[in-house]
């Protein structure tokens, strides 16, 4: 008889799928949102952000104040908060950790640790396509490998060198919050460009409180304009979305290729290459058993009483 989700199990691997999707999003090349889908709460996080956007909203502008709490209070029922909670109090260790203690790893060993994550992430491209399901179109295959191609171009270019004043901290904070929604993209990658990871590596390390909080308003801005966009699709266009979102990673996997000179140009493989391709391996397997255990997961919780 299958063994039934207790709610601290399902609280525990949530906060377990935060970690995961917190320490994805401080690591250059990496997205939180393909974590977030590899271990089944992608759609969850998305949605449940759009809900709770769409109640601030009705709080801030209604007119009528008790219709306006009424209207705000149905949109958070929607949100599945027994997932969300757990999964945003894991995100801020797991981002504070990987900050602190394994993003310096990437200047001692790059090569090995993006093998690693292209593995990661070439695997979990298996997740999108399943979930939009079987038979694509040619105007489908044809939709994936344009935003394939145009992402490839955009990951390739070098980085800039902004000066880290507040108005751009801002911005490009909103633009990176995009990214951080998006399987595929990475938030961190989109700082590099822009040459604001390592100040805010460093803002964070030494809490610098200031530069902090303009880059949470950032985020906020950024996620405020986009995450609802992004839930309606999923929402209404769900096959068409997901298709769009295989081509995102499928373009976005230029950005980890372990060789690559300053300017991003790619580069032949040149040393520690079978370090590079065990770890390679070893990434795609870990994440296939991420998500087979996240399709038992889901089989067991379906057949519970």
């Amino acid at each position: 008889m299958p063994r039934p989700h207790t709610p601290a199990a399902v609280t525990s691997w949530s906060v377990a799928r935060g970690v995961l999707v917190g320490a994805a999003e401080a690591l250059p090349g990496i997205s939180g949102g393909t974590v977030a889908l590899v271990t089944g709460v992608y759609e969850t996080a998305v949605t449940g952000a759009g809900h709770t956007l769409t109640a601030v909203r009705l709080l801030a502008t209604g007119r009528d104040r008790a219709a306006a709490r009424a209207a705000a209070r149905a949109e958070l029922r929607r949100v599945r908060w027994s997932v969300v909670v757990p999964l945003l109090l894991g995100m801020v260790p797991g981002l504070l950790v990987t900050v602190r203690f394994v993003a310096p790893l990437l200047d001692e060993h790059p090569a090995p640790l993006y093998a690693l994550f292209l593995g990661m992430t070439a695997a979990a491209l298996v997740v999108p396509v399943r979930m939009a399901g079987p038979r694509w179109s040619a105007p489908e295959v044809a939709g994936a490998v344009a935003v394939a191609a145009v992402v490839f171009l955009l990951v390739g270019l070098p980085p800039q060198h902004l000066t880290p004043s507040y108005p751009v901290v801002l911005v490009a904070a909103a633009v990176a919050a995009c990214a951080l929604a998006l399987p595929g993209t990475s938030g961190s990658f989109l700082l590099l460009t822009f040459g604001l990871y390592q100040p805010t590596l460093a803002a964070l390390n030494e809490r610098d409180w200031a530069y902090v909080a303009v880059f949470v308003a950032g985020i906020a801005l950024g996620l405020g304009a986009f995450v609802k966009a992004l839930q309606w699709l999923l929402e209404h266009r769900r096959r068409g979305t997901l298709v769009l979102l295989s081509g995102v990673m499928a373009g976005a996997l230029r950005a980890l290729w372990p060789w690559q000179d300053d300017d991003r140009g790619l580069l032949a493989p040149d040393g520690q290459v079978g370090l590079a391709a065990a770890l390679g391996v070893v990434g795609a397997a870990v994440v296939l058993g991420l998500v087979a255990a996240e399709r038992r997961a889901r089989r067991r919780r379906a057949a519970a009483p």
